[in-house]
This record gives C-alpha cells, sequence and structure tokens, in this order.
C-alpha cells in the first residue's frame, strides 16, 4: 500500500496518537512511582467498574498477561500506595474484588484532566454523524488490535 494514501496516512496519525499516549502514561507512572504495568493495571480497573465488569484478581491477570505472582506483587504495591483495595464480593464471599481508591482517581484527573476536557472540546466539534463515524473506526481498530493481541 502507497505510504502517502489518505488510508496510511490515518494509520500514521494513529500510531502518532498511540505514542503521544503511551509517552504520557509513562510520564505519570515516573512523577508517581508507579510501573508502566501498574498504570495498565489501573486503567483495566477503571474500566471495569465503569463496565460493571467485576474485576478480580484473576481477571486481572488475563488482562495484563501475568502470572498469578507477578499479579499478587502488583495489587500490593497498588495496594501500599493506597490506589486499590481487595474487597470482599457481597455475592460470592469467596471471591476478591479489586476496587480502585479515590485518591488514584484523583491522581488520574490532576495528571490527564487538561487532556481529556481538551479531547472533549476536539470532540465536541464534531457532529453526531462524525463522532459516530470515529467511534465505529476506533471500536474496529480496537478490535483488530486486541485480536492481534490472542493470536
Amino acid at each position: 500500500m502507497n505510504d502517502r494514501s489518505p488510508v496510511m496516512q490515518l494509520v500514521h496519525l494513529l500510531r502518532a496518537v498511540t505514542v503521544e499516549f503511551d509517552l504520557l502514561g509513562s510520564e505519570f507512572a515516573e512523577r508517581h512511582g508507579l510501573h508502566p504495568t501498574d498504570v495498565r493495571a489501573l486503567i483495566h480497573l477503571l474500566d471495569a467498574a465503569r463496565d460493571d465488569t467485576p474485576a478480580t484478581p484473576g481477571w486481572l491477570g488475563r488482562q495484563l498477561r501475568l502470572n498469578s505472582a507477578g499479579t499478587t506483587a502488583l495489587i500490593d504495591r497498588l495496594e501500599r500506595l493506597e490506589l486499590v483495595r481487595r474487597a470482599k464480593d457481597t455475592v460470592d464471599r469467596r471471591r476478591v474484588l479489586l476496587e480502585v481508591e479515590e485518591k488514584a482517581i484523583e491522581l488520574g484527573w490532576s495528571f490527564f484532566g487538561p487532556l481529556i476536557a481538551e479531547v472533549v472540546a476536539v470532540a465536541e466539534d464534531f457532529d453526531t454523524g462524525e463522532v459516530e463515524t470515529v467511534r465505529r473506526f476506533l471500536t474496529a481498530v480496537l478490535g483488530s488490535a486486541q485480536q492481534a493481541r490472542t493470536d
């Protein structure tokens, strides 16, 4: 495919956005004494809460591709930093759920809040149809990336 085609330019822009977000995530991690995996864990846990997905240690380990010892060490570290807490599941008392502490949410908003506000402002300049097209595109790209990761 022609490297200068409109579609390839879109691919290159998406890659550039991904790199910038990754750099921001690394900067956030460094400022707060976190490992990049800690940041990814927090993102997965926040997404799970937003989607009403029960976030157990096993679930988190699968999301991050960590073994059980690595997952336990990660959760212990985030718990010591008061960013995550283990809570008993009220439905199945044998199960432990992971919850993000308010401190982690505040740290995230203090760092990423201005960028989120900028992204929202940019998106508000698009009409409903354009936003839907961007959403469909990003959803399909996400699905492709997730499939590539599992293959």
